[in-house]
């Protein structure tokens, strides 16, 4: 992926970083592999807001990925790296010998035309899909399963991977770009590569009117509200009033720890993220 910058013939240009989409070559998706997008603003079906800050937004359609890799021994060719507005990643569209079509995550380095496969037999090369017990030490995965064939939950995003850093008899150990080090299931399937698009995170939107098109709106600073609003709100001044950052309902914000201690997951993690 590279980037473009643009001269600043309005101040919604000047500091705007987007992508040359270079690497994209579907110009329309496959129509059966998407479906419709229900907007929800952020409301559950009380009609009550539950995620603050959301509405609006481009209309978008769910490309529909294929994260179990099920076709095992089928080999598959790519025939197009697709844009999906919904997630940082780009896709790749997969048509397998028996004729199916399918979106996978597009790794780096994964080409037009070349040929994957998923299964026991396939090599450890980019863009296959394999089980953990069976890929060797030291390479880099990405859409990792948690459980055997509930399909990939990790190392999803763009630019992420895992490490294959040991093996046992029936469990292999991942460290994850979190720094997490965890152990995960020898059944457990994971694609060869990295995940593409790396450089996703240098881009700048340049106006907030970008931010409205993602769907995302504005968002208030508790201390310019009212003491009505916000705990940390009113007071002569720019003032926090005394008060320790919160939510608008008196959450700790800041330094307080959130995971649950007696989370089942906890015995699987060798080294904390922290």
């Amino acid at each position: 992926m590279a980037l473009k910058t643009f001269k600043a013939r309005s101040q919604g240009m000047r500091f705007r970083v987007a992508s040359t989409f270079e690497e994209i070559t579907e110009k329309k998706p496959v129509k059966s592999l998407t479906r419709a997008k229900r907007k929800t603003a952020g409301r559950n079906n009380q009609g009550r807001i539950t995620t603050r800050h959301r509405g609006g937004g481009a209309k978008r359609r769910i490309r529909i990925v294929d994260f179990r890799r099920e076709k095992d021994g089928v080999e598959a060719e790519v025939k197009a790296i697709a844009y999906d507005p919904n997630r940082s990643a780009n896709l790749a569209l997969l048509e397998y010998a028996d004729g199916v079509k399918t979106y996978i995550l597009a790794p780096e380095g994964l080409k037009v035309g070349m040929k994957v496969m998923s299964g026991t037999k396939a090599e450890a090369t980019v863009g296959n899909c394999l089980p953990l017990g069976q890929i060797p030490l030291g390479l880099f995965v990405h859409a990792v399963e948690l459980v055997p064939g509930q399909g990939a939950k990790l190392a999803r995003s763009a630019g992420t991977e895992a490490q294959i850093m040991a093996r046992d008899k029936d469990t292999v150990t991942l460290k994850l770009s979190s720094g997490e080090v965890r152990l995960f299931s020898a059944r457990c399937k994971a694609t060869i590569g990295a995940v593409g698009n790396k450089d996703w995170g240098s881009i700048k939107l340049g106006k907030a009117g970008r931010k409205r098109y993602l769907g995302i709106r504005p968002t208030v600073r508790g201390v310019a509200m009212n003491p009505v609003d916000h705990p940390m709100g009113g007071g002569e001044g720019r003032t926090s009033g005394g008060t320790n950052p919160c939510s608008p309902w008196g959450q700790l914000a800041k330094g307080g720890k959130t995971r649950k201690p007696g989370k089942s997951s906890n015995k699987v993690i060798v080294k904390r993220r922290k």
